[in-house]
Parts: C-alpha cells; sequence; structure tokens
C-alpha cells in the first residue's frame, strides 16, 4: 500500500457524496473514450456495486474519497469481501479496474493487489463430432444460422465481434475469402476464412442482399449480440449440446489451428489476443491428448525397455 496522502477531499466526511460525484466524473469518461461497450457498461455496474457496498451499514470506510491510503483500504477491503463471496477471479479483477480507473479520474492513483487467477486448463473445444453435429444443426436452421456458426467456429469471432459485422466486413472471390472484425480496444484485424466458411457466408449473403448495412438481420431488423447467443444456445440443442456458447465456438477455432500447426504467435494474431499468455492456453495439452500421443509414439517407435525384457 502507497504512504503517500494526497488530499482529495479536505475535511470531507460524506462518503455518500463523495462517491456520488466519482460515479459521476467516471461516467463521463467512460462515455468519452474509446472502450468497448461491453467494457463500459461493465465498469460502470462495478464501480455502482462499490459505491452501494462502501454505503451499506458498518462498511466503516467514510475516508474512502479522502486520500491514498483511505481509498487503498477501501478497495483492498472490498476486494476481500468479493474473494469471501467466491466471485470469480476475473470478475474482481474487473472490478479492481474500474475502481482503479475511477479514482484516477478524481485525482487518486491507487495500486491494489490484483486477484490471482488460477491457469486455465484444457480449453473446452468441441469434439469432431461434436462440431459435425453443430454444423448440420445449423445448416437446418437456415443460411443465416450456418453463417453465424461458420464466422465463429472458423473465424474464431468474439459473440461481440459477430454482432458488429456489417456487410461490408465479408470480402468472397472465387478463390479466396477474408473478414474484417471489430476486437477489443477499438482495434481491427482481417482473418482468412477457408471455403466452407465462404459457402456458407456466400448463401447468406446472397439470400440477405449485398446492400450495406448490419451483416444479420431478422424478421425485427438488425440482430443484438444477445440474438447471436441465442441462436448459438438454439443450435446447440438442436445438435444434443444444451448450453453451447459462442466462446466455446471460439476455443474450438483456437484448438484446431493448434492441431494443424499453428505456433503460439499465430494464434494470437488470428484470435486477437494483446497477450502470449492468453493464447498460449491452447498449447496445454489435456489428459486424453496427453494419453493419445504416448500411445501414439511408443506404438510406432516401440520402447526400448520393454523390447528388451
Amino acid at each position: 500500500m502507497s504512504a503517500e496522502v494526497v488530499a482529495l477531499h479536505p475535511g470531507a466526511g460524506d462518503v455518500a457524496a463523495a462517491a456520488d460525484r466519482a460515479l459521476s466524473t467516471l461516467h463521463h469518461h467512460l462515455d468519452r473514450c474509446k472502450l468497448s461497450a461491453n467494457t463500459v457498461k461493465a465498469y460502470k455496474r462495478q464501480a455502482a456495486a462499490y459505491v452501494r457496498w462502501l454505503a451499506a451499514p458498518g462498511a466503516g470506510h467514510d475516508d474512502a474519497f479522502a486520500d491514498i491510503v483511505g481509498a487503498e483500504a477501501a478497495v483492498t477491503a472490498w476486494r476481500r469481501s468479493r474473494i469471501e463471496e467466491r466471485a470469480a477471479p476475473n470478475t474482481i479483477n474487473q472490478g479492481i479496474a474500474a475502481l482503479t480507473l475511477m479514482y484516477a479520474q478524481m485525482g487518486l492513483r491507487i495500486d491494489v493487489k490484483r486477484a490471482t487467477v488460477p491457469k486455465p486448463g484444457e480449453p473446452d473445444a468441441l469434439t469432431s463430432a461434436e462440431q459435425g453435429a453443430v454444423e448440420r444443426a445449423a445448416a437446418r436452421r437456415g443460411a443465416r444460422d450456418a453463417a453465424i456458426i461458420a464466422v465463429l467456429l472458423y473465424a474464431g469471432a468474439r459473440e461481440e465481434e459477430c454482432g458488429r459485422l456489417e456487410a461490408d466486413d465479408i470480402a468472397i472471390t472465387a478463390r479466396t475469402g477474408t473478414i474484417r472484425l471489430h476486437g477489443k480496444g477499438d482495434q481491427f484485424r482481417t482473418i482468412p476464412i477457408p471455403p466452407g466458411a465462404r459457402d456458407r457466408l456466400s448463401a447468406w449473403l446472397d439470400l440477405r442482399g449485398r446492400q450495406p448495412g448490419p451483416l444479420w438481420t431478422g424478421q425485427r431488423g438488425a440482430l443484438t449480440i444477445s440474438g447471436i447467443v441465442q441462436v448459438v444456445l438454439a443450435v446447440g440443442d438442436d445438435a444434443k449440446l444444451p448450453g453451447l456458447r459462442p466462446h466455446r465456438l471460439r476455443h474450438t477455432y483456437a484448438t484446431r489451428l493448434r492441431e494443424g500447426g499453428a505456433d503460439v504467435a499465430q494464434v494470437q494474431a488470428l484470435l486477437g489476443h494483446a497477450s502470449l499468455d492468453t493464447s498460449a492456453r491452447y498449447f496445454r495439452a489435456g489428459t486424453a491428448e496427453q494419453a493419445a500421443v504416448v500411445d501414439r509414439v511408443f506404438t510406432l517407435s516401440g520402447s526400448p525397455v520393454l523390447a528388451c525384457q
């Protein structure tokens, strides 16, 4: 914890009024910055939850907006309460990021330890049989749903990236195809798409029309991100995979890349990860894959030790 004390509101004893000012300042900043809409919404939600926590009886952090010492003590106590509530580490760290930004807008540079995030294990990718079932179920539902599943499975798009697509983001010729994804941090990346996915996208564009505008449309207009999730859930139900979510299709894309020989830097670029560490999770083989590798290696080459017995 920092020993520096910076007076924000000298003599301020009304933590509720100070919290309201801090929230208002944060909202003003978030409404003008280049963070994604989902991040802005999450930061506002986290900051509001923190302010409610401060206002609860017995919270005892009247100096939460007075200086750095009071601010760091309050956020550290909030972090401890979230851990005791068994909140996910990533959720806690998102909250700390939101509060750090909020205090920064008020002139306080707090430094609070993040919650420890356990290293992820084997990604929850679909098996080849499950993937086939998903693609067949999507095709039965129609050209649009088949194209949505293709974008998630063969371009590794996040659900928000899929939902933001415009018709002009798709470029398909007789032999090539790319898709432009609008990712986190207002970053764009262009992803090549394989022939099967190109066919499904072309079929949807033929039905939809090639005019500019949102790529995904329905009876009530443009499909929302929530609509994308509902399509995937419905496809999963039809494929006997209840609870299927877009992120699992993204995991499947990354896992197929690694199985096909892509290195970690290539996976990072294609998935739009900010860090190689995030992409590295797809290179942690699970128990079943490790067993298969051992069986394959020692069945093909033979074991020198066993051969001598």
